[in-house]
């Protein structure tokens, strides 16, 4: 049973004045207290001040609490907006000058001076690119939408000609993509980072 069902049954047998609201009245030791305004606020009390209004009926008619009567002046309701974002905001963006130097610095600093191998190519491909968008996110921060994907292809550099292309699907106003090419004597490197935004 909750309190406002146990407020309403106090106030119904108290507005009856038979014999068991009499025995409520000495039990519970409100003396004095005759006016139904009084054994409201008495009530409020033992139910914890309850800050909803409740509206309970009676024999008599109706009962009507409100305990923000004596809390002090009303709140005015607060409202709350969708805060659901389809675009990002201006400092949200992808940052594609960053993510390019991101690629950059780590193709410089862990190819510089390696050789291809065909064995240690697909280890070597994963490390990058964990390396790649570790960074990435980092540099977007936590308050960021979007979804990174890297992509990274290290070959051998023998005098060939290499096209890599992609094609995805995407929303062009929002979603972005940052591509560096490294090459030494002994092989070459693509990475991409694309950068999705997630509504």
């Amino acid at each position: 049973v909750g309190l406002r069902e146990i407020s309403g049954r106090v106030m119904n047998r108290l507005n009856s004045g038979d014999s068991t609201g009499s025995s409520v009245r000495k039990t519970v030791g409100f003396k004095g207290l005759g006016n139904t305004k009084r054994w409201q606020d008495a009530i409020n009390k033992v139910s914890l001040n309850l800050k909803r209004k409740t509206s309970t009926s009676t024999r008599g008619g109706s009962f009507h609490s409100d305990s923000d009567d004596h809390d002090g002046p009303k709140q005015p309701p607060v409202a709350y907006e969708n805060t659901f974002q389809l675009e990002p905001k201006e400092p949200q963006r992808f940052p594609t000058k960053k993510a390019e130097d991101v690629i950059k610095t780590i193709f410089t600093s862990n190819l510089s001076d390696k050789k291809y191998n065909s064995d240690n190519c697909k280890n070597l491909t994963t490390q990058l690119t964990e390396l790649i968008r570790t960074q990435v996110k980092q540099e977007l921060g936590v308050q960021n939408r979007f979804k990174i994907v890297v992509l990274v292809m290290v070959g051998s550099m023998k005098g060939q000609g290499v096209r890599c292309a992609s094609r995805c699907l995407w929303y062009p106003q929002f979603d972005r993509f940052a591509s560096y090419t490294f090459n030494n004597e002994h092989l070459f490197a693509v990475g991409t980072v694309y950068g999705v935004y997630y509504e």
